[in-house]
């Protein structure tokens, strides 16, 4: 062979193509994967968060519930109910309420442990998740016969 013809020989080209095409193919499937990944994991902090402030929603105040006065929601338990919800759930979180006591805010935090993109360097990626129940207030019962 002339030194001609070996510049124009192209063995080996399609090994090179290939190699390119399937690591581009890897990295879609692997954002796909991590994406729809961490989506799981977000509407999980999100349903985590609502039913914790659902939780403390619940937390109706005893003394104004039980002569049948109001039914009203004490802050402070509603907090309390919100927090022990989190932890039963075994989830990181806070839970807070309102300066006017009438709105329970959940927060709740955690991560998702990637699969394909640990690869690249990215071990997890950050979830939050956010729920809010309004607390009721003065709301009176209706008086029997």
């Amino acid at each position: 062979m002339t030194l001609g013809a070996r510049r124009l020989d192209d063995r080996g080209g399609v090994t090179v193509f290939v190699a390119i095409c399937v690591l581009a193919l890897l990295g879609i499937i692997g954002l796909a994967v991590d994406g729809g990944g961490k989506m799981r994991a977000v509407e999980r902090a999100d349903f985590i968060a609502t039913e914790a402030a659902r939780a403390g929603g619940q937390a109706i105040d005893p003394g104004q519930a039980v002569p049948g006065k109001a039914v009203t929601v004490d802050p402070q338990a509603a907090q309390a109910a919100a927090q022990a919800y989190l932890s039963a759930a075994d989830t990181a979180g806070t839970a807070t309420v309102s300066a006017d006591g009438k709105t329970l805010t959940v927060t709740t935090r955690g991560t998702y442990d990637t699969k394909f993109l640990a690869a690249a360097g990215i071990g997890s990626l950050s979830v939050t998740g956010h729920g809010k129940a309004s607390l009721l207030h003065g709301v009176i019962t209706p008086e029997g016969p």
